[in-house]
């Protein structure tokens, strides 16, 4: 059965929604309860929703802003269900969000950015040019100021985050951030992994990275 995304305003969520986004939570480490997804409808414009058949399978909060004059993708919180389509629905998830890149911004170059809790989640950047951060690639300058940037807007004190790791120290509570487990764990490049080493998820450290949607790969999903 195919995989159907939807893309709505996130003050359109019914109490249901919020309750089978809750229960895909519950099935991962987040274990977001309905009164904290809630808050999330707050603080995103846009919630995209997978579907296979009935069955919710995966979310995402975004919202396409400009930063800067810089078009972008922001991802928050995001989950998808543990299953054994779950890469797909990544991507059907994603492929959505940039078609509306694509309608938002045309013939631009877009960042993508958002938090992740662990090196799975690097899974959802695969497409995306000058990913930061990444092994072997000593960040500038231009490139510290955007995670500093990103920081902010994901209402993480200045005092949190190290702008050299790039990683968000937490508060005890399961970052707001992409909640992904690969299928292809044990496949995962060891230096991406070695970025996490001083991420520790379960009290709410994250890593904040960020890559470019080129104009010309974007042109070819319109």
């Amino acid at each position: 059965m195919a995989i159907k995304v939807v893309t709505k305003d996130c003050t359109q969520l019914s109490d249901a929604e919020l309750a089978e986004m809750a229960d895909i939570c519950a099935d991962g480490p987040s274990l977001y309860e309905v009164g904290q997804l809630s808050k999330q409808v707050e603080a995103w414009v846009l919630v995209s929703l997978a579907r296979e058949g009935n069955g919710l399978k995966g979310f995402s909060f975004f919202t396409l802003e400009r930063i800067g004059g810089t078009p972008s993708v922001l991802i928050g919180l995001a989950s998808v269900k543990r299953t054994s389509k779950r890469s797909s629905v990544l991507r059907a998830i994603l492929a959505d969000q940039f078609k509306r890149a694509v309608m938002a911004f045309p013939d631009e170059d877009v960042l993508m950015g958002t938090r992740f809790a662990t090196a799975s989640g690097f899974e959802a950047f695969r497409t995306l040019d000058d990913i930061i951060p990444r092994p072997d690639h000593k960040a500038t300058g231009e490139e510290r100021a955007w995670g500093r940037r990103l920081a902010k807007r994901f209402s993480i004190s200045s005092s949190s985050y190290d702008d050299k790791t790039f990683i968000a120290t937490g508060d005890g509570s399961f970052p707001l951030a992409l909640d992904y487990e690969s299928l292809e764990a044990d496949s995962i490049d060891p230096e991406i992994v070695g970025l996490f080493k001083n991420v520790g998820a379960k009290r709410g450290d994250s890593l904040i990275a960020f890559g470019w949607a080129m104009a010309e790969d974007l042109a070819k999903i319109k």
